[in-house]
């Protein structure tokens, strides 16, 4: 076959060869890329389940798009009904031969296991178990990313099984004890095979051993794994123990989904990054550099540039954060000291950072003077400083001469990354750039009034600059907002903020934020969740240490959709990248809620009020989670401390009026309603609202004809219409299900713990 071109593929040599067939190194002649083409073995050409298989292979593979998962590109026969799939080739080493050069240390196999676990993670979300997980399926290309390969025995669920219960499928080292004993299994079974994988790679052996096959499967049915200290000595104990979960006999003793074991790492990697930390911080020369950007102080006579200085200290943060080998503090760890006069060695202790820039603006007319200071935090020494007093226009090149500065200042080695000066500023127009800042200011502020103000300075800053993406960006945000927070009928302002999101895209498709927001209007709004998972993977891409979009990839698909394991690995991802942000911590508490896990949900909200005791949202939320624990009374509390800081919040006061019928207080309750309903004659109350009263007082038609509305004008509250304990006592009616199929639709994946067998 070697020189044969079949189809546009000329075959170049041989690479492997198995039991089902035999792969070839191939030139793509169309496409003029290198592709490995594995062929059904000539002697399983006739044999129709041999086929099956071999189709069903190219099919678990392709339905997955996964930056860990192999590529198929397609599937063809010969003009000899011979089967052949053609896949990505790639150069690497399996982890069959890395092992066989003896024990990988702890952190690159850390490293690796969680590679197999997004992948896998990825298969399990789309209801495909691989069943044949081992180190010979797992590649390492680029000296560090995995490939997961080989998808010949996989499983779809919802779709008769390949094998029959009592056959045996995989390699017989790497099964769990249900697939070694022939039992149906599920995603879980894959979890034991990567808790295999992991020991191997720690150990360089196998944690279950046998002189033949029958001994093998007899030793995984009923002999405890091999200590791992025989091999290694000491393992940290977390790792100890997620290793004993992963291998654990029982499918329910194991973890219930792969993310549930990436939180673990996440959290084992945290610890072990803080603690190292820690010991940084007394080093003479950190490892890291790494800078906090404090609010600039207005010294202008007006005093009328708090948005200009916020919005300077943003964007060199922002410039600053594009750059390799330098970690920025956030925005809301930095904004937290504005106006406190706070010590420099306080600030350096707190935001865990080696230097901080501070900043001072003085703008009359036309020109501006910035002073800034370059600080350590270690003995307050002052590093450098320097003024700047041009015009205006010039504002620009001034942000990048401060961030050229503190580059140059702190010594950084950008190996070829992006330097001082190549922040992109998305305008050129001094006065669109002042709306945008003002915009950004009012929108941070996050009340009704500012995201009005906001809209306009957005608006503003667009007129002038028509192709300004991030002003379009920040315009569908600000939409986006106001339909959460119930002021403005989804109808109204859904539309706006998908036209802004697109036009942003159609002028820089590279822009991460517009992504995240066109992911957020498919979801909630167009209950698109496809489209509007593609979205958020492709911000998320573009940006991965933007909280913003884990945070609504979060709070807005995953959680909708009941994938909660994952929306907590997501949220907690957002809150270690802004871990003073109140929002965030709402979110991880909120997927807590929709998942009945009301104790964890109100250790997060009580966190955030012992942050910011004014923080409306979070006394609501606090309260949501006591009417589901019929305590109702500390509900009732928490609402009325919500109310007293927004009171003019139509859901707040719906969900108030349900607490009041479910506790007994009937005619406080009905009066409420009649408010409710009398104010919404007069603006937008979300039908949703009103039949969370009707819900609360036990008239489950009328609920059901206000939630029907609901549907109609696409309330964003009926985005959570599978997970919302509020519903619950309707999930029985057909009406109910009738409106749950018209949102939930062709969902991505709506199981909450992975795929069932």
């Amino acid at each position: 076959m070697i020189g044969q071109t079949i189809s546009h593929y000329q075959v170049l040599e041989k690479l492997g060869e198995g039991g089902m067939g035999v792969v070839y190194k191939a030139e793509d002649n169309r496409l003029k890329r290198t592709v490995a083409l594995k062929f059904l073995a000539s002697s399983l050409t006739s044999d129709p389940e041999a086929r099956k298989c071999f189709i069903h292979e190219a099919q678990a593979a392709s339905a997955l798009d996964h930056p860990n998962i192999c590529t198929i590109h397609e599937i063809h026969e010969t003009a000899e009904g011979q089967l052949f799939i053609a896949m990505a080739y790639y150069q690497g080493e399996t982890l069959k031969e890395k092992i066989q050069k003896g024990p990988t240390c702890l952190q690159e196999a850390l490293h690796l296991v969680r590679q197999i676990g997004e992948g896998l993670a990825k298969a399990h979300d789309k209801g495909i178990v691989h069943r044949d997980i081992k180190p010979a399926n797992l590649m390492v290309v680029d000296s560090r990313l995995i490939k997961i390969l080989d998808f010949g025995v996989a499983e779809f669920h919802h779709q008769s099984p390949l094998s029959s219960p009592g056959f045996l499928v995989g390699t017989p080292a790497y099964m769990s004890p249900e697939q070694a004993s022939g039992k149906p299994v599920d995603h879980r079974s894959d979890i034991w095979s990567v808790g295999v994988v992991l020991y191997e790679l720690l150990t360089a052996n196998r944690p279950f051993a046998g002189e033949n096959e029958s001994r093998l499967i007899d030793s995984i049915l009923h002999e405890r794994p091999w200590p791992i200290e025989k091999y290694i000595g000491a393992l940290s104990t977390p790792i100890q123990k997620a290793v004993e979960k992963m291998l654990a006999k029982d499918p329910n003793d194991r973890y219930q989904s792969l993310y549930e074991l990436l939180c673990d790492l996440d959290s084992y990697e945290k610890q072990t990054r803080s603690a190292s930390e820690t010991r940084v911080m007394t080093a003479p020369q950190p490892a890291v550099p790494s800078i906090a950007i404090l609010p600039f102080v207005d010294l202008s006579a007006a005093k009328d540039q708090e948005y200009f200085c916020d919005g300077l200290a943003e964007e060199i943060m922002g410039s600053l954060a594009r750059l390799k080998g330098l970690r920025v503090a956030s925005r809301n760890a930095a904004f937290q000291f504005k106006g406190r006069n706070a010590d420099i060695l306080e600030i350096g202790k707190s935001l865990n950072v080696q230097k901080v820039l501070e900043g001072s603006i003085r703008k009359g007319g036309n020109r501006i003077r910035i002073a800034v200071r370059l600080i350590n935090t270690s003995d307050g020494f002052l590093v450098w400083a320097d003024e700047y007093e041009r015009e205006l226009a010039d504002i620009f090149a001034i942000q990048d001469d401060i961030s050229g500065a503190v580059v140059t200042n702190l010594q950084l080695q950008f190996a070829g990354a992006c330097g001082p000066g190549s922040a992109r500023h998305y305008t050129e127009n001094v006065e669109a750039y002042s709306h945008y800042l003002r915009g950004r200011f009012y929108w941070n502020k996050r009340t009704t009034d500012s995201i009005k103000n906001a809209i306009s300075h957005f608006e503003a800053a667009i007129r002038i600059d028509p192709d300004y993406a991030l002003a379009y960006s920040g315009l569908a945000d600000a939409h986006i907002v106001l339909c959460l927070y119930g002021r403005v009928a989804p109808a109204e302002g859904m539309p706006r903020a998908m036209e802004a999101a697109q036009r942003a895209l159609r002028i820089d498709e590279w822009l991460p934020e517009a992504h995240i927001s066109l992911g957020c209007v498919k979801a909630i709004y167009q209950w698109n969740w496809h489209e509007a998972e593609q979205s958020f993977m492709r911000g998320i891409e573009l940006k991965p240490d933007y909280a913003g979009a884990h945070h609504w990839y979060a709070i807005n698909l995953l959680t909708p959709l009941g994938q909660f394991d994952k929306a907590v690995c997501e949220a907690q991802r957002a809150l270690e990248l802004e871990p003073f942000s109140l929002a965030i911590h709402a979110a991880v508490g909120l997927v807590y809620y929709f998942s009945r896990r009301y104790e964890d949900a109100i250790k997060y909200f009580k966190q955030a009020l012992d942050k910011d005791p004014d923080f409306p949202a979070n006394h609501f939320f606090l309260g949501q989670v006591y009417v589901q624990m019929a305590r109702y009374q500390e509900a009732l509390d928490c609402f009325q401390q919500a109310m007293h800081i927004d009171n003019d919040n139509t859901n707040m006061r719906a969900t108030y009026a349900h607490a009041a019928a479910a506790s007994g207080k009937t005619a406080e309750a009905r009066a409420l309603l009649e408010e409710l309903l009398t104010l919404s004659r007069k603006q937008y109350v979300s039908a949703y609202d009103i039949a969370a009263v009707y819900i609360g007082l036990g008239e489950k038609e009328t609920a059901l004809s206000w939630l029907e509305k609901a549907a109609d004008e696409r309330a964003y509250l009926l985005s959570y219409i599978k997970v919302d304990p509020i519903l619950d006592r309707l999930s029985e009616e057909r009406r109910f299900h009738t409106v749950m199929d018209q949102i939930m639709g062709h969902a991505v994946s709506d199981d909450a713990h992975g795929p069932q067998p």
